[in-house]
């Protein structure tokens, strides 16, 4: 049975056994699912019946319970668990990877995480408040601390001995070599490890040439290391290259997700920390201010309008027509806007390859101009039986599209040079640029050429 399939007949199900009020049966078919389906089915719950399942769970098995939390997002989950106790809350919490514990109480309500802190287990505590000094966004932040490293005097079948008589290892396709001060050394793999004889020293098949991430790196960067030498885990160290934590390949996959998530909103003029389910009131906060911009660089295009009143005055038909030029330019400066930003964020597009991007995109822009310059050009002739002022609106799309086409560019590239997130050069500017070009072109041709024109036309 196709995966969503099965979600939607576990869905309608549980579903039933909730209206009917068979908690048993419930709590037995819930307990037979795999964490990341839990998180789908809540998501696909209403507020009240997600939180009866979710309780039900948290009573008889509460790894489960929070392991699906943890797949279902720590802004959703920490508004299921804000209405439970802090000594409850840490009973569960402490239970979990030190990262994910921290994604969670980032997110409850401040008393509320402090007194969850308060309450933890002394170890479990430290863990999670040691993650909490580091900066938002950086590897220290969403490492996990336990992290299983080698001596770099052992052997092979010392290592392996090692191995296995360790608890809860994060990480063992990769084993990290230490000295004594716990600096990193070297990294061993565990085929390299058990292809070998177990009396070989680790420092003869340990690689030293590893790939590592500091505590203050930010995780974007570290996503991109991971994507980039095909790696299952990298170590994070501290400024003395001390082994400190370690970041395991699913959550570079989280990171690459909410990164694109927030280049995706930045693009609209969205805070990157909205969701759906993020009150109106807040909701409201954030996107104002955006809007509050949109409407000033709106209003500097009503301005340029203004500028030609005149004109149009004496020829109506530009009023109906300068609105395709405008809406022409924004479009296609989105499109070139889109490809520009992803293509930084993928580590595509650098400084130093720019100019023939900004080449390609100008032609692009040019070609589109042209193309539908021509067709823009013959419907204002026909709407107004005027040719020159066919060739006009043609000639102020060619122009405004390949403005457009340059300013989506270079604004983005520029930006990422000033180490400024190239996301903020959004729609709101961009298409702002190309409505003030676009008009200020079409109107001015057409005030150029105006005794060309018919009067009224």
């Amino acid at each position: 049975m196709p995966p969503h399939r099965r979600i939607d007949v576990v869905l309608d199900s549980v579903k039933r056994l909730q209206r009917i009020g068979a908690s048993a049966n419930l709590l037995n078919l819930l307990q037979k699912q795999h964490p990341a389906d839990l998180a789908e089915v809540f998501g696909e719950l209403s507020d009240k019946d997600c939180r009866g399942a979710l309780n039900l769970l948290l009573d008889h098995n509460s790894r489960l319970a929070m392991e699906a939390l943890i797949e279902y997002g720590a802004e959703h989950s920490a508004a299921l668990l804000a209405d439970h106790p802090a000594d409850q809350l840490a009973v569960w919490l402490q239970d979990l990877p030190s990262d994910d514990a921290v994604a969670l109480i980032d997110e409850l309500p401040d008393d509320l995480s402090a007194a969850v802190l308060e309450q933890m287990r002394s170890q479990a505590s430290g863990d999670v408040e040691n993650l909490l000094e580091y900066a938002e966004q950086t590897a220290g932040r969403i490492m996990n601390p336990t992290v299983f490293a080698l001596s770099e005097d052992l052997t092979a079948g010392e290592a392996i001995g090692a191995l296995q008589g360790s608890r809860e290892v994060e990480m063992v396709f990769y084993l990290y070599v230490v000295d004594e001060r716990r600096h990193l050394v070297g990294v061993v793999s565990l085929r390299r490890l058990l292809l070998v004889a177990t009396e070989t020293p680790l420092q003869r098949i340990m690689t030293t040439d590893l790939i590592s991430a500091r505590v203050d790196t930010d995780q974007e960067e570290v996503a991109e290391h991971v994507a980039s030498y095909n790696l299952l885990a990298i170590p994070v160290v501290d400024e003395e290259n001390k082994l400190v934590g370690i970041i395991t390949v699913d959550d570079v996959i989280d990171i690459i997700k909410d990164e694109a998530t927030e280049d995706i909103y930045r693009l609209a003029g969205v805070s990157g920390d909205e969701h759906v389910f993020t009150s109106a009131r807040e909701s409201l906060r954030k996107r104002l201010p955006w809007l509050a911009v949109n409407l000033a660089t709106a209003t500097l295009a009503a301005f340029v309008v203004r500028a030609f009143q005149a004109t149009i005055d004496q020829v109506v038909v530009l009023a109906v027509l300068m609105t395709i030029v405008a809406s022409m330019g924004g479009n296609a400066a989105t499109q070139a806007l889109t490809v520009i930003v992803r293509g930084i964020a993928l580590g595509e597009l650098t400084w130093g390859n720019s100019r023939k991007t900004v080449f390609k995109e100008a032609l692009v822009g040019l070609g589109n101009g042209l193309a539908l310059g021509t067709v823009g050009g013959g419907v204002a002739w026909l709407m107004s039986g005027s040719l020159v002022l066919g060739l006009i609106l043609a000639l102020a799309m060619v122009i405004n599209l390949l403005v457009a086409a340059i300013a989506a560019s270079v604004i983005p590239i520029s930006l990422r040079a000033m180490r400024i997130d190239p996301a903020l050069a959004s729609a709101v500017f961009i298409t702002t640029l190309t409505d003030v070009f676009g008009f200020f072109t079409f109107l001015g041709l057409a005030t150029l050429f105006l005794g060309y024109l018919e009067a009224g036309a």
